[in-house]
């Protein structure tokens, strides 16, 4: 592994000599790992906090594949995951793979091909993780923004002028040079266009005619 040295891989399959053997390869090449029996009993733990992949049957009793992957879309969480089942179609693994599954495996499958996804898909947890990590830090900083600072940095990422702010804000040039100062202070950039991608990273919807945040 390169930048997931730290993920956890979990299994779930109703079938104890699948969950061994699996458990037997991912313990060989290296990987931590969990198991459980149903998706019931996984969705009853709390999410791991780091980097994941799930590996998880498509058919098994209870919540099926299918349905755990719908069940932790409407819980918000993403894990990462990666399909096995000999019971497969083309319709059930577009769906799957439609709703973000990373890959869908027929069985049988080779391990290396298996090892293959996990890999990807911890890759794809960890850079989910840090640009989530980043969004966050950028929404703090954002929050510290008083309602006139932001109501300046929404006209002015659309290409506003100094002079164009302040007339649609009611304000001085000069003052609107002062808030606007302090905004690019506060955030930590220099020029609109790293103001831009600040916000665009912050995932913030605003109305710059409203001077809303969402």
């Amino acid at each position: 592994m390169s930048s997931n040295d730290n993920g956890m891989v979990f299994v779930i399959d109703d079938d104890e000599s699948m969950r061994k053997s699996l458990k037997r390869l991912l313990s060989s090449a290296g990987h931590e790992n969990q198991v459980f029996k149903s998706a019931a009993e996984f969705l009853d733990r709390p999410p791991y906090p780091g980097s994941s992949c799930v590996i998880v049957d498509v058919k098994m009793p209870g919540l099926s594949g299918i349905q755990f992957q719908e069940a932790l879309i409407q819980r918000r969480r993403e894990e990462q995951l990666v399909f096995i089942t000999g019971h497969g179609n083309i319709p059930m693994c577009a769906q799957a793979m439609k709703a973000g599954a990373v890959d869908f495996l027929p069985k049988p499958f080779k391990p290396r091909d298996l090892l293959k996804c996990v890999e990807k898909a911890l890759d794809h947890s960890t850079e989910q993780r840090r640009r989530a990590a980043e969004r966050d830090d950028a929404r703090r900083l954002l929050d510290s923004l008083t309602p006139r600072e932001f109501e300046v940095m929404e006209l002015v990422i659309t290409g506003m002028l100094n002079k164009q702010v302040g007339a649609q804000l009611g304000m001085a040039e000069k003052t609107v040079k002062v808030h606007r100062g302090r905004v690019m202070q506060k955030l930590g950039v220099v020029s609109v266009a790293e103001l831009v991608r600040f916000v665009q990273k912050a995932g913030i919807v605003s109305s710059a005619k409203h001077g809303t945040k969402v």
